[in-house]
């Protein structure tokens, strides 16, 4: 007779189950892993986002249409908020720092709060934000734009050039080296957004959870006032972050939040909790049905003794199942004769 291969319930190979479980169960990061991961994945889009073609011709036309699509929705109020926001020198200095800054430092700050306080949760939420960026590579190829501030067509004012600030890729000596026609779908929104969900969703405080909400939108308005994307380029980040979102879903077959807050390969006694942040130590789960089986010994040993005269001991409860049904390493409850 042929050996005989065990198979799960799903119909996959024991050993492929195992693996394919393994893949999709959130772990707890490494450091180095995700610093080298970081650094080299932000490498590579900045070199596909400028190795794009610069079709300067074709971002006209596509902003030219842009702009008569929102005139026809009614909505085509970025000439009016880049004016008004101009006439106001302090406001738009700060935009202008905002927009030049801010996408960089909060997305790092919680990606650090993230790994720090959430590692179960990290890799799925670090996974939306990689996704998000992937799909946009792909809208800057597709779909060239010219930014509103550099439409021939239109008086919109380029607030860096005006004010002479520091710091933007997309204006100055420093659009050189960067795409200037990779407008959508818009980063700053897909990444804002992706950091306020995170901070609004997993956040304790009331406040860090309105900040959280503030931020996308006080984002929109600065891309907006300092003429460097179209309302609807927000809308493309919108739909890049929704296809991260999904896929990770898919993956992980839960909502990020939804994952336990600690996670497999931590540091010994971590926690292991669900998303309402309460849980237990794997090493006292295991601890706990430990004795309890070691209980049920006892109680069979005084049971035997019960015959010779001795009082026996009280029967043992059985050991029950850890809180973590999915886990394959969790102890089962076995009956107690």
């Amino acid at each position: 007779m042929g050996d005989r291969i065990l198979t799960t319930p799903e119909g996959l190979p024991a050993p492929r189950q195992a693996t394919w479980h393994r893949l999709r169960t959130p772990r707890h990061p490494r450091i180095w892993f995700e610093i080298l991961l970081i650094a080299v994945s932000y490498g590579v889009y900045s070199l596909i986002r400028n190795a794009v073609p610069e079709q300067k011709a074709q971002a006209l036309r596509n902003a030219d249409w842009i702009w008569r699509a929102e005139h026809s929705l009614g909505l085509a109020f970025e000439k009016t908020v880049n004016h008004a926001a101009d006439s106001v020198g302090w406001l738009i200095v700060s935009m202008n720092y905002y927009y030049a800054t801010l996408h960089f430092v909060v997305t790092i700050g919680v990606l650090v709060w993230l790994y720090r306080r959430h590692p179960g949760r990290y890799a799925a939420v670090r996974m939306i934000l990689f996704l998000t960026t992937a799909v946009a590579l792909l809208g800057y190829y597709l779909y060239p734009l010219a930014p509103p501030r550099l439409m021939e067509s239109e008086d919109f004012i380029d607030t860096v050039l005006v004010h002479q600030t520091w710091g933007s890729m997309a204006s100055g000596d420093l659009k050189h080296v960067s795409n200037q026609y990779a407008a959508m779908p818009s980063m700053h929104i897909g990444w804002s957004l992706w950091c306020g969900l995170a901070i609004f969703v997993l956040a304790k405080a009331p406040w860090a959870r309105v900040l959280g909400l503030l931020y996308p939108a006080a984002t929109l308005v600065v891309i907006v006032a300092t003429a460097n994307h179209f309302w609807l380029d927000a809308v493309g980040g919108v739909v890049c972050l929704g296809f991260g979102t999904a896929v990770v879903c898919a993956w992980y077959g839960a909502l990020p939040h939804r994952l336990p807050r600690y996670a497999h390969g931590g540091a010994p006694g971590t926690r292991r909790d669900g998303a309402d942040g309460t849980g237990s130590s794997p090493g006292a789960s295991a601890g706990t049905a430990g004795a309890a089986t070691a209980g049920a010994g006892a109680g069979g040993t005084g049971a035997g003794a019960g015959v010779g005269g001795a009082v026996p001991a009280p029967a043992a409860e059985p050991a029950l199942a850890s809180e973590h049904p999915g886990d394959p390493a969790a102890p089962v409850a076995a009956p107690v004769s």
